[in-house]
């Protein structure tokens, strides 16, 4: 009777567990299409034997646990290659958007240039014609607008890359918050052997779009995990989220600070670290390079100007308003310091019939009064300079792209749920659960006659 019962409770276990690794397959199946479900496999293990020398009896089978299937190592790649992607992607739209002021050829500060040296040229054929003149100041002014919108452009765009970094980091702030939280649930369940598979998708669901904000390294520590940024700045550690902040410095612009100290220079990855790189590297130098093509135009236009006589034989004075010192906000602030045509100093002597000076003018459009080159060249460099960094990063964008489709797909094997092997290990546990039924129904059969023939003979 004991050696029935020893197998009776063998053939259950067996049942057990067919039953358990029946619902990890219906799961799997349930969620074939859920974004960020990692497929579950019941982990079978022999029970513990009995041992009655001489012999040695098997006790069944035990679903020692359900785990979801990962692979840390490619999971971390493609979390470092989100970073790469979200930087890239930010970067590229802000490159782009920058691009498109330097993209007119009938428009914009390089046609301006154009068209005031031509304004001049037509002026040196006949120095006395008001509408001549009027047409050099007008423009003239037509350049300095054109300063003036592109400038203000660059001004707007970096204030609404600046209006991003808040925005990514309360974003930042919420998902810490979010991974702080779930670490607590998922470490009670492991804490106590319940399987936290679920919970555990979700946290990493999570860590890949902080991933795409910002570069993260996550720290695993016994059932939870440290997150930090690349420098080792604290996110999340176990139950507890450090909060970013934002101050605003000298210039207006947030930075970014953690527990007090500004680690704005330490992001470089991630959506942030793509804005940032925006607006505190390439959109300041362009605004530094039209800075310095407006004050040199400017002052050296200025002191050919000055050098001359107007229509009434007077010594000239600046066409521009005097740039600022150092030529910074040369570009913002721009203008035409007359609006008189007969103040043009078209003349090198005096006479009104003079051109001297108009030529002069005219010749500033071929020397390198701009670092070395003229006006049109160095402003061609600087659309030259925007347009190779919006191609680079762009390429550079394409391949992190490819990457982390490949890395996707490739964690997508390992993870992700075949409908087609789900439904053979159905067939597979629906066998053993019959097997496993059939022994029950057969030890029991053999139970019966026994308590029958026990009967019988009392």
């Amino acid at each position: 009777m004991s050696s029935l019962n020893a197998s009776l409770a063998t053939a259950l276990s067996g049942l057990t567990a067919a039953e358990g690794a029946i619902a990890a397959t219906t799961n799997n199946v349930a969620n074939a299409n859920t974004p960020g479900y990692s497929r579950e496999e019941p982990v079978l293990v022999s029970s513990d034997p009995v041992v009655l020398t001489p012999l040695t009896y098997g006790t069944g089978v035990t679903l020692q646990s359900i785990q979801s299937v990962r692979d840390p190592i490619l999971l971390s790649q493609i979390q470092q290659e989100t970073q790469s992607s979200g930087q890239f992607n930010s970067l590229v739209s802000a490159l782009q958007q920058l691009q498109t002021n330097f993209t007119g050829t009938s428009s914009g500060i390089g046609a301006a240039i154009s068209n005031f040296f031509d304004s001049v040229n037509q002026l040196s054929t006949n120095p006395t014609d008001l509408s001549l003149r009027q047409g050099v100041i007008t423009a003239a002014n037509n350049l300095a607008t054109s300063f003036n919108t592109t400038a203000n452009a660059l001004t707007q765009q970096q204030g609404n890359l600046d209006l991003s970094v808040v925005q990514s980091v309360g974003q930042i702030n919420q998902l810490t918050r979010q991974i702080a939280q779930l670490n607590g649930q998922i470490s009670n369940l492991q804490n106590v052997g319940e399987n936290a598979g679920t919970l555990v998708d979700q946290r990493q669901q999570v860590i890949d779009q902080l991933s795409s904000l910002v570069d993260v390294s996550v720290i695993p520590s016994d059932n939870t995990l440290t997150l930090t940024t690349a420098n080792g700045v604290p996110l999340v550690t176990g139950q507890q989220s450090f909060q970013l902040t934002t101050q605003t410095n000298s210039a207006g612009l947030h930075e970014v600070y953690s527990q007090g100290n500004n680690i704005t220079s330490f992001i470089t990855s991630g959506q942030l670290g793509g804005t940032l790189q925006a607006r505190d590297q390439q959109i300041p130098a362009v605004e530094n390079q039209l800075d310095t093509l407006a004050a040199g135009l400017a002052n050296s236009v200025n002191a050919v100007q000055v050098a001359g006589f107007d229509l009434n034989g007077n010594a000239g004075t600046d066409l521009f308003t005097p740039p600022p010192a150092g030529g910074t906000g040369a570009a913002a602030s721009l203008s035409v310091a007359i609006t008189n045509p007969s103040l043009i100093a078209a003349s090198s002597d005096g006479t009104s019939g003079s051109n001297g000076n108009a030529e002069a003018l005219y010749a500033l459009s071929t020397q390198g009064i701009i670092s070395g080159q003229n006006p049109s060249d160095y402003y061609s460099g600087i659309v030259f300079n925007v347009g190779n960094a919006t191609s680079s990063a762009s390429a550079e964008q394409t391949a992190s792209s490819q990457v982390l489709q490949q890395l996707n797909d490739q964690n997508s094997t390992v993870s992700g749920v075949s409908l087609n092997e789900e439904a053979a290990n159905l067939v597979q546990y629906q066998q053993a659960f019959d097997a496993s039924a059939q022994v029950i129904t057969t030890i029991n059969d053999m139970l019966y006659a026994v308590v029958n023939m026990s009967t019988l003979t009392g």
